[in-house]
């Protein structure tokens, strides 16, 4: 795939929007609730399937060579071992879905539908990663009743309002970028 300079604007813009997001952030946890996902739906929604995931490659891989950019301005090859990295990673494949999803089908419906299905392959990544982190490598014998308390539950509120927001932006601001 060859990128246009505009294409490569975009991405960073959205690399960047995610870096914001992670800045708004409220501790909680092992994972902090930030606004990273409202951007990564968007970023799928507004530059679709393929840039957009390609948008947040390039936020994991700045943030892994040790710029500042994940929540509570962290960074470097060490985030790998947080719980809250599965998350991280799956910012790829939820950019992705809400992309795909909608690129063809452009309804408010399809929005939603989208933004719903990338928050869910968020938690299908992410509450395994935590799992295996905070049990195994942090040896902290955490039941799966628990994990999902503190890393699915107490996100729902938030999860949802963000969805709504992403979904009605990503529609509206569809033909604009």
């Amino acid at each position: 795939m060859k990128l246009k300079t505009t294409d490569i604007t975009k991405i960073a813009l959205f690399s960047a929007l995610t870096t914001i997001g992670a800045f708004i952030s409220i501790p909680l946890g092992p994972v902090p609730i930030t606004l990273q996902s409202l951007f990564v739906m968007l970023s799928g929604f507004l530059l679709g399937p393929y840039l957009g995931a390609f948008s947040q490659i390039v936020y994991i891989v700045l943030g892994l060579i040790g710029l500042p950019v994940f929540a509570s301005l962290t960074g470097g090859i060490q985030t790998i071992f947080k719980p809250s990295f599965g998350f991280l990673l799956s910012f790829i494949l939820s950019a992705f879905i809400c992309g795909h999803l909608t690129k063809n089908k452009k309804t408010l419906s399809n929005f939603f539908k989208a933004s719903i299905l990338s928050s869910l392959a968020m938690y299908l990544i992410g509450l395994p990663y935590m799992a295996f982190i905070l049990n195994y490598y942090l040896n902290q014998s955490i039941s799966v009743i628990y994990i999902l308390q503190i890393g699915f539950l107490v996100f729902i509120p938030g999860d949802i309002i963000k969805l709504i927001l992403a979904s009605v932006l990503g529609y509206r601001l569809k033909d604009k970028v």
